[in-house]
């Protein structure tokens, strides 16, 4: 009984200590989201960057970064980051008259989200001139 309530220990105890190491990635904005704010078309070129940093033990990898219609990723990691570097996700709104409610979703493996998932959300307002 010594012996097997040992191993249940063990594998315990092993568990937790591989949980702890994986890649999380943390973006920089707040809530992950981005707000314009309100913008004159024509006056902004709707460019806006997400900046995220591998605050775990292994390397992240972002496998896919998807967007709803009308914006468009611009730029994004293709490599991996290690532990501690930052990168970049750049997007562009296609700068339409009216009410910005957009979500880029970025596929990855971060265990700090589910299934790696991280949906990031730009918000704000177009007037025209």
């Amino acid at each position: 009984m010594k012996k097997i309530a040992t191993i249940i220990a063990v594998v315990f105890f092993s568990g937790i200590g591989f949980a702890q190491n994986k890649a999380k990635i943390d973006f920089k904005a707040e809530n992950n989201t981005i707000d314009y704010g309100t913008i004159v078309k024509g006056k902004d070129n709707g460019v806006r960057v997400f900046e995220f940093t591998n605050t775990g033990t292994t390397p992240l990898i972002i496998y896919a970064v998807q967007s709803t219609a009308g914006s468009t990723i611009l730029s994004k990691q293709t490599e991996t980051i290690l532990p501690g570097k930052s990168s970049k996700i750049e997007v562009k709104y296609n700068m339409a008259v009216g009410p910005i409610r957009k979500t880029i979703t970025v596929e990855s493996n971060a265990t700090n989200y589910d299934e790696g998932r991280v949906p990031l959300k730009i918000k704000g307002e177009v007037v025209s001139n």
